[in-house]
Order: C-alpha cells, then structure tokens, then sequence
C-alpha cells in the first residue's frame, strides 16, 4: 500500500519482522498466522470422489467438476451423481407421455419440440 516517505522504514521494518509471502498463493500473512494459512488454505484434502487437492480448491470442485456432484435430470427432475446422469437420461428420455392434443405417445427428449409437429 502506500506509505508516507517519513513512514517508509519504519512500515518496512514492520513487514520484515510481522508479515510473510506464502510460497503458495504470494498472499501476505501475519507470521503467527502462517501455519493456520497453510493448513486452511493449502493442506491436502480428498474428495468423496478420491482426488486429492489443496483444501482452498475443494468448495469448487464439489460444485463444477466432481462426477459425484449432485445433478438432476432434465426429464424427471431426480437427483444423483452427474457420473451416473447421461445413462439415466437415455433411458429417462426414451419413455412416453401421451399428448393431450393429439393422443399419441411421445418420447420424453421429444416433448419439447412436439408441439410444433402435433397435429
């Protein structure tokens, strides 16, 4: 930040002897709280999917790209796992739902565009 000149040695002696760089993410950190950054920030933690990654990582990775992460089909709104969603939506897509207009069975992945075809 900005210091004053008359203030400069001072602030700097401060910062030599109280704060240090972490070697992992370059942030600035009070001397006593270093090893709190490291465990919190930068120790090694497994996912329920058995990756292993620092722990700042973790909260990301559980919400945009852990197979295990919950995701819902877009035919029956059921949740589960995302690594178990194509095969579920295959089969989910494939069954039929009678059309209140023109009577006929019409696959789940199609209903969306049905209406344009529906006679």
């Amino acid at each position: 930040k900005d210091i004053p000149v008359a203030n400069f040695i001072m602030h700097e002696i401060h910062c030599s002897r109280n704060i240090e760089v972490c070697h992992y993410c370059s942030e600035s950190v009070p001397k006593s709280e270093m090893k709190n950054h490291m465990e919190s920030e930068h120790g090694q933690v497994t996912c329920k999917c058995r990756m292993k990654m620092e722990k700042s990582l973790l909260k990301d990775h559980e919400a945009s790209a852990c197979p295990l992460r919950p995701a819902l089909c877009q035919f029956c709104d059921i949740q589960l796992a995302f690594n178990k969603l194509q095969d579920h939506e295959i089969y989910c897509g494939a069954r039929t739902e009678r059309c209140g207009g023109c009577g006929r069975n019409v696959m789940m992945k199609d209903l969306k565009e049905h209406p344009q075809v529906c006679g």
